[in-house]
């Protein structure tokens, strides 16, 4: 018997390396796309803030499910007082939005709307009741309540950050997008808050309020539309389940601004809405900064 496992000793090693070899070679289509799949994954593009700014700016989307309403905070936690600015607040979630601005021990300068909206009421009149020294901020065309009106061209500031303030009217006629600013010590990809006038794969109805379908158009394409194609697109809501898109994405796949102007004219002449059910509580208090009382705020500048 040792003879004879002397005699197959040879073979057997033999058998075994070639038993290994072959389970290697079985395993290298599996290495080398696990390989690939992890290199992929690695190089792909990912929806951030992240650049030599990236120390500065803060930012946080937050929801209101009622409404499906997107606020957006935005700090520059290099200065000193953290200053902050709310965009798009809603009075139900105040206390909500209030609470993690103190969390983060930032100091809130703006509140501010990027229109007089509809479907649910605006928390900047709250939020000033709450927190002394804040200002309201709103479009001068929107003909609402606040402490400063702004135009197109306009810069609101917030430590060495800062939003630029962009018309797009067209779902309401005082309608603006902010965006944020351009140069080196700015966020980057550029980010735009774009309220109602382009959502992700839509945009907002454009049949009450002043709004046209055909200056909403001219809106997107000579506002939006013209900004760098990695420019980040965050709506004033959504629902369907997005968070962010891009200015290239909304380009090549909304289904309707895509079109030209004449079939997008048409296709929000079709769209055959319901009345919006807060529409009646909600305009009357946004014209009024969101709170039905007269209160000691500016009307439109003449």
């Amino acid at each position: 018997m040792a003879t004879i496992s002397a005699r197959l000793r040879p073979f057997l090693v033999t058998r075994n390396l070639s038993c290994l070899v072959s389970f290697k070679s079985s395993l290298l289509p599996l290495i080398r796309t696990r390989s690939f799949r992890a290199s992929m994954a690695s190089s792909s593009p990912s929806y951030s803030t992240s650049s030599s700014s990236s120390s500065k700016l803060l930012f946080r989307q937050l929801f209101e499910k009622e409404s499906s309403t997107y606020t957006y905070l935005l700090a520059d936690v290099s200065h000193p007082d953290k200053p902050a600015v709310l965009i798009d607040p809603v009075d139900k979630t105040v206390d909500r939005d209030l609470g993690l601005i103190n969390d983060l021990g930032l100091k809130l300068i703006y509140a501010m709307n990027t229109h007089v909206h509809a479907d649910h009421v605006t928390g900047t009149g709250l939020i000033k009741s709450k927190v002394p020294g804040v200002k309201s901020l709103i479009s001068k065309a929107s003909g609402s309540k606040a402490d400063k009106f702004l135009e197109p061209g306009d810069k609101v500031s917030f430590g060495g950050l800062f939003l630029e303030v962009r018309a797009t009217p067209g779902h309401t006629i005082g309608c603006v997008t902010y965006v944020t600013g351009d140069g080196e010590e700015q966020p980057n990809p550029r980010m735009a808050f774009t309220g109602d006038a382009l959502l992700i794969r839509g945009c907002g109805r454009t049949d009450f309020q002043g709004g046209s379908s055909e200056q909403l158009y001219e809106s997107v394409h000579s506002q939006i539309f013209t900004l760098p194609k990695d420019t980040l697109i965050y709506p004033a809501h959504d629902y369907k389940g997005f968070s962010v898109s891009t200015v290239r994405e909304e380009m090549q796949y909304n289904p309707r601004l895509t079109k030209d102007k004449e079939t997008f004219k048409n296709i929000m002449a079709n769209l055959n809405l319901a009345y919006p059910k807060m529409i009646d509580i909600a305009v009357p208090a946004n014209m009024v900064c969101g709170l039905q009382e007269d209160q000691d705020l500016p009307s439109k500048a003449n």
